[in-house]
């Protein structure tokens, strides 16, 4: 895919997967001139089936129970009715981050399990703010995994930006505390903190959570700005459970989705929004650096729904 290719048609490919999937699901259904009751537990099973959640698919059912179709419905019509009401799912959480914080810089702690993408999601999200002008600066605050560590490394080197990083074991919230004061000294915007995503021993994360934010209380009392997690879509419903378990160890204050290209599990990017109402700040639709952007939630409803955008 060139590099000159709207984000539209970026989110599109990336959600092929998950139309094709929910498409064929209704394409099984016969649709009868009125939708009776059997017919619309069809379609509200096929909705769940594709990771809508059961709110949704609840919502669509109602709104299909309501409708009109004097000329007898057909897929095209059901699709469209689905995609509206995702689009209106959507738009109170499709949220892009402001750098507004002052003073600066503007603490971003980033948080989410090990194999959701969280160290490429922070690069692609540096280069993002990159991009819009700002200074970035990282922390290699997952400092339980050397990997995790030397992949930051990597990337800091790529964009040329600057990092805090120490040796496997070092304790996190130090270096948060020294990138804060070397970012304030620097004029930095943004401080991108990585952490550890080790949901198998939650307490010890939670303790080591806490310290960040009493370290970083002491340099600023608003920080951290925001507790972004990072979901893996192809995980599904295991996706929700992460966002109760981060949310009451970490008190997440948005979400980026990842993985969106190639996955048929895409619908749960709307179940999460429907159950939770966190902001979804991005979405991850492909390998490159200008694949994580802010989302239009028209573009990503129709595409989940394989219609084309309006």
């Amino acid at each position: 895919m060139s590099e000159e290719t709207p984000w539209y048609k970026k989110i599109g490919f990336g959600l092929k997967r998950t139309s094709e999937r929910l498409t064929e699901n209704l394409s099984s259904i016969a649709l009868k001139a009125a939708l009776d009751d059997e017919t619309l537990d069809e379609i509200e099973e096929t909705l769940i089936a594709c990771d809508l959640g059961p709110g949704t698919a609840g919502r669509i059912r109602e709104r299909l129970a309501g409708e009109r179709f004097p000329q007898g419905v057909t897929e095209l019509e059901v699709r469209e009715v689905v995609a509206q009401e995702i689009t209106k799912i959507l738009k109170p959480v499709a949220q892009p981050i402001e750098i507004d914080a002052f003073p600066r810089p503007q603490v971003i702690l980033v948080i989410g399990v090990n194999g959701s993408g969280k160290t490429t999601t922070i690069a692609k999200l540096a280069h993002w703010f990159q991009e819009l002008d700002y200074e970035v600066m990282l922390v290699a605050g997952d400092t339980f995994r050397a990997a995790a560590i030397g992949q930051l490394k990597v990337w800091a080197d790529r964009l040329e930006i600057p990092i805090i990083s120490g040796a496997e074991g070092a304790d996190a919230a130090s270096l948060v505390f020294q990138g804060v004061k070397e970012g304030t000294a620097q004029g930095t915007d943004t401080l991108i903190v990585d952490t550890a995503g080790r949901l198998q021993n939650k307490s010890g994360l939670m303790d080591e959570l806490a310290k960040i934010k009493k370290v970083l209380g002491r340099l600023n009392p608003a920080a951290p700005h925001n507790v972004i997690l990072v979901l893996d879509a192809t995980n599904g419903q295991n996706a929700l459970s992460q966002i109760e378990v981060f949310k009451e160890i970490a008190g997440v204050s948005g979400l980026i989705m990842t993985k969106l290209d190639g996955t048929a599990r895409g619908g749960i990017m709307v179940a999460a929004a429907e159950k939770y109402g966190l902001p979804i700040h991005a979405i991850g639709v492909g390998e490159s650096m200008d694949d994580l952007r802010p989302f239009d939630p028209e573009a990503v409803a129709r595409a989940i729904v394989g219609l084309p955008h309006q």
